[in-house]
């Protein structure tokens, strides 16, 4: 492990650029359920029942009740943790340029990183899909379900249901990073959800060292991964900033 600490250290110490791609599993020391795996939230709910955007728009109410009212109450209380201020850390010393990320916590943000691609967009927002208007998620009450615009339309989260696309701009900056990158960060992902898994591989198609974190390994840890660092995100991500000289000021 400290071998390949001094060796991602290193290499991000180098790379001209350096970008993350980051997973539910970043978000668990948060007391985020992840999406997938054991104890995951698909184990509990079945997706196709209650996170596709068909079944969004026959039942919005059941929809909000079982999945998205839960999702609410979890979100609006959750706070960055060791890894997500160890992420905008680096972006702060300059040595991170951005960060991709599959979750729709926003925590990163409330971490203080500036640049955070949100590849299935965020559950922070509503958005009226009737009128187009935006809210903070946390100003609205769910008193009523499903809730409602002051315009009467309904209030769905401003992130990508299953049978919807990725944002194409995300999509687009994500491939543009992950391209001309010489540093990806994997951390936290399963690596199983395209396209964001194919990320790291098209950044290693062009030349760029993947460091991967994850407590155990995944798809990537063969083949794709050229450093793996195995452990929970917020004590590996703050281990790594550590071990990274912070240069000194003239």
């Amino acid at each position: 492990m400290e071998t390949n600490m001094i060796k991602a250290a290193q290499a991000i110490t180098q790379s001209r650029l350096t970008v993350a791609l980051t997973g539910a599993g970043i978000s668990v020391e948060s007391g985020i359920p992840p999406f997938r795996g054991p104890g995951s939230l698909w184990e509990k709910i079945d997706p196709t029942e209650f996170a596709h955007i068909d079944a969004f728009m026959k039942n919005p109410a059941r929809v909000w009740e079982v999945l998205m009212g839960a999702m609410k109450e979890i979100l609006d209380t959750a706070r960055p943790n060791k890894g997500h201020l160890a992420l905008a850390e680096l972006e702060r010393r300059g040595l991170l340029s951005a960060v991709i990320t599959q979750n729709v916590d926003s925590l990163h943000q409330k971490a203080g990183s500036e640049d955070v691609i949100e590849f299935h967009g965020t559950f922070a927002t509503l958005v009226c899909m009737e009128c187009g208007s935006a809210t903070p998620s946390a100003d609205i009450r769910l008193n009523a379900l499903p809730p409602r615009c002051p315009c009467g339309g309904i209030y769905r989260p401003d992130c990508v249901f299953f049978g919807e696309a990725i944002p194409m701009d995300a999509l687009e900056r994500s491939r543009e990073f992950a391209s001309q990158c010489e540093v990806m960060l994997v951390v936290g992902t399963s690596a199983m959800v395209q396209p964001a898994a194919m990320m790291p591989v098209l950044a290693k198609q062009n030349g760029a060292t993947v460091i991967e974190i994850n407590p155990t390994p995944t798809p990537l840890t063969t083949g794709t991964s050229d450093i793996f660092l195995k452990g929970n995100a917020g004590p590996i991500l703050t281990r790594l900033t550590e071990a990274i000289p912070i240069p000194a000021r003239g």
